[in-house]
C-alpha cells in the first residue's frame, strides 16, 4: 500500500539525492571543454536511448491537440533551463548551484498563484520573501563579483519553474509516463540545432561521463517516484535538502572548492522557507479532506 512506509520513503529519497549530486559531479568534471548546449544535448540523447524500449507504448496514448502544444512549450522551457544549468555547473561551485536551485519550488509557488489562482496568503508571501533573502545571502551582490555562472543558474531556476508549471498542467490531460518521455524527446529535438551550432569534437571519456549523467538522472527520478509512493511529501521533502550538504562535500573533496558559510546559511534559509510552504500545504490538505468527505 502506498504512503505507509516512511522509512522506505526516506531511504528512496536519500538515494535520489545522492543520484542528483552524482549528476552534478559528472557535469562539473566535464568542465568547460564541451559547450553547454552540446553537453546538454548529448546527456538528453542518451536519456532518449534509455527510453526507446518503452517509447512506442507511451506514445500510443491518445492526447488532445492542446497536449502537444504544452509538450512543445515545456520542451522550450526545459531546453533553456538545462543549457543555463550546464553553463553554471561548469563555472561556479557545486554548492552554489545547488543552493540557487532551491529557488525552483518557490518560483513554482509564485507561478501557481499567478497562473492557476492557487492563492497567495501572507504566510506564503513571508516564505517567498525569506527565500529571496537567502538567495541574496548566497550571491552577496555588491560584496563580491557576480559571475556569469550565477546569472545563468538564476535563469535556470526561472526556466525550470516554467517547465514544472507546464508539467503540472500536462499532468491533468496526459499520463505521467508520457509527460516524462515527451520532455526528454522535445528537449533533445530543441537542443540539436544549438548543439550543432557550437559542436566540438568529443572524446570517448567525455561520452562515458555524459552517459553516466543520463543514467544517474534517470535513477534519481525513478528513486524520487518510489519515495513518493512510500511516504507523503512532508516526510520525504526534508531529505531533499540534504543535497546541499552532499553537494558541499562533493565540491570540497572532489574539486577543492572552499566551504562557503554564507552559501550554507543562505541555502538553509531557502530550505526553511520551502519546508514551511510544504508544511502549510500539507496542513491545508488535511483540513480540507474531512470537509470534502462530508
Amino acid at each position: 500500500m502506498k504512503q505507509d512506509r516512511p522509512l522506505h520513503g526516506i531511504l528512496w529519497m536519500l538515494a535520489s539525492g545522492f543520484s542528483f549530486v552524482a549528476v552534478n559531479g559528472v557535469v562539473r568534471a566535464l568542465g568547460t571543454e564541451i559547450p553547454a548546449a552540446q553537453g546538454a544535448f548529448l546527456r538528453f540523447a542518451f536519456g532518449v536511448l534509455f527510453l526507446l524500449p518503452v517509447m512506442p507504448q507511451l506514445l500510443r496514448a491518445r492526447l488532445p491537440a492542446s497536449a502537444w502544444r504544452l509538450f512543445s512549450l515545456r520542451g522550450l522551457f526545459h531546453t533553456a533551463a538545462v543549457v543555463c544549468w550546464f553553463f553554471a555547473m561548469a563555472r561556479i561551485p557545486v554548492a552554489e548551484v545547488t543552493a540557487i536551485n532551491y529557488l525552483n519550488p518557490v518560483l513554482v509557488t509564485v507561478g501557481g498563484a499567478l497562473l492557476f489562482r492557487e492563492g497567495m496568503s501572507w504566510p506564503r508571501v513571508f516564505a517567498i520573501a525569506a527565500a529571496l533573502v537567502g538567495t541574496l545571502i548566497v550571491l552577496r551582490p555588491g560584496v563580491r563579483v557576480i559571475e556569469p555562472g550565477h546569472v545563468s543558474q538564476l535563469c535556470a531556476a526561472f526556466f525550470f519553474a516554467g517547465s514544472y508549471l507546464t508539467a503540472k498542467r500536462l499532468s491533468q490531460i496526459a499520463p505521467a509516463g508520457v509527460v516524462v518521455a515527451m520532455m526528454s524527446v522535445m528537449v533533445t529535438i530543441f537542443l540539436l540545432p544549438l548543439a550543432l551550432w557550437v559542436w566540438v569534437p568529443v572524446t570517448v571519456p567525455q561520452l562515458v561521463l555524459l552517459a553516466l549523467a543520463a543514467i544517474f538522472a534517470t535513477m534519481a527520478h525513478y528513486f524520487m517516484t518510489r519515495a513518493f509512493d512510500c511516504a507523503p511529501v512532508t516526510v520525504t521533502q526534508p531529505v531533499v535538502f540534504l543535497q546541499l550538504i552532499w553537494a558541499t562535500l562533493l565540491g570540497w573533496l572532489a574539486f577543492g572548492e572552499a566551504v562557503d558559510p554564507f552559501v550554507l546559511l543562505g541555502g538553509a534559509i531557502i530550505i526553511g522557507a520551502i519546508a514551511y510552504l510544504t508544511w502549510r500545504d500539507a496542513l491545508r490538505r488535511r483540513r480540507a479532506t474531512p470537509a470534502a468527505a462530508v
